[in-house]
Protein backbone atom coordinates (compact mmCIF):
# COMPACT_ATOMS: atom_id res chain seq x y z
CA UNK A 1 0.00 0.00 0.00
CA UNK A 2 0.99 3.52 -1.10
CA UNK A 3 2.29 5.27 2.12
CA UNK A 4 3.64 9.22 0.34
CA UNK A 5 0.02 11.21 0.35
CA UNK A 6 0.45 11.65 -3.38
CA UNK A 7 0.67 8.03 -3.78
CA UNK A 8 -2.50 7.71 -2.07
CA UNK A 9 -4.16 9.98 -3.80
CA UNK A 10 -2.99 8.38 -7.08
CA UNK A 11 -4.19 5.20 -6.36
CA UNK A 12 -7.57 6.83 -5.45
CA UNK A 13 -7.86 8.07 -9.14
CA UNK A 14 -6.68 5.48 -10.71
CA UNK A 15 -9.31 2.53 -9.14
CA UNK A 16 -11.88 5.27 -9.95
CA UNK A 17 -10.55 5.50 -14.04
CA UNK A 18 -10.58 1.70 -13.72
CA UNK A 19 -14.18 1.40 -12.90
CA UNK A 20 -14.96 4.00 -15.52
CA UNK A 21 -13.05 2.11 -18.48
CA UNK A 22 -14.07 -1.14 -17.66
CA UNK A 23 -18.03 0.37 -17.76
CA UNK A 24 -16.54 1.60 -21.40
CA UNK A 25 -14.99 -1.29 -22.34
CA UNK A 26 -18.06 -3.28 -21.54
CA UNK A 27 -20.89 -1.19 -23.05
CA UNK A 28 -18.75 -1.10 -26.54
CA UNK A 29 -17.99 -5.18 -26.35
CA UNK A 30 -22.37 -5.64 -25.79
CA UNK A 31 -23.30 -2.91 -28.50
CA UNK A 32 -20.63 -4.82 -30.81
CA UNK A 33 -22.59 -8.29 -29.90
CA UNK A 34 -26.43 -6.42 -30.47
CA UNK A 35 -25.17 -5.07 -33.88
CA UNK A 36 -23.98 -8.29 -35.00
CA UNK A 37 -26.96 -10.42 -33.46
CA UNK A 38 -29.46 -7.71 -34.74
CA UNK A 39 -27.58 -6.62 -38.26
CA UNK A 40 -30.14 -3.72 -37.83
CA UNK A 41 -28.80 0.13 -39.13
CA UNK A 42 -29.69 1.39 -35.72
CA UNK A 43 -27.66 -1.24 -33.64
CA UNK A 44 -25.02 -0.38 -36.35
CA UNK A 45 -24.99 3.22 -35.55
CA UNK A 46 -25.06 2.48 -31.83
CA UNK A 47 -22.23 0.59 -32.75
CA UNK A 48 -20.71 2.88 -33.93
CA UNK A 49 -20.74 5.58 -31.34
CA UNK A 50 -20.09 3.45 -29.04
CA UNK A 51 -16.73 2.90 -30.60
CA UNK A 52 -15.71 6.29 -31.15
CA UNK A 53 -16.22 7.15 -27.67
CA UNK A 54 -14.37 4.27 -26.23
CA UNK A 55 -11.42 5.69 -29.42
CA UNK A 56 -11.84 8.92 -27.94
CA UNK A 57 -10.89 8.07 -24.33
CA UNK A 58 -8.41 5.76 -25.64
CA UNK A 59 -9.96 2.90 -24.35
CA UNK A 60 -8.88 1.11 -27.71
CA UNK A 61 -6.91 2.32 -30.56
CA UNK A 62 -8.48 4.44 -32.80
CA UNK A 63 -7.22 1.96 -35.97
CA UNK A 64 -9.02 -0.93 -33.92
CA UNK A 65 -12.47 1.02 -33.93
CA UNK A 66 -11.99 1.69 -37.21
CA UNK A 67 -11.65 -1.86 -38.20
CA UNK A 68 -14.36 -3.58 -36.08
CA UNK A 69 -16.80 -0.77 -37.48
CA UNK A 70 -15.50 -1.44 -41.11
CA UNK A 71 -16.14 -4.91 -40.56
CA UNK A 72 -19.84 -4.17 -38.98
CA UNK A 73 -20.66 -2.48 -42.31
CA UNK A 74 -19.54 -5.50 -44.09
CA UNK A 75 -21.82 -8.11 -42.30
CA UNK A 76 -24.71 -5.51 -42.20
CA UNK A 77 -24.64 -4.86 -46.17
Amino acid sequence: MPILKSAIKKLKVDRRREKENAAIRQNYKEALKAARAKKSAAAVTKAFSVLDRAAKKKIIHKNRASRLKSRLVRIYT
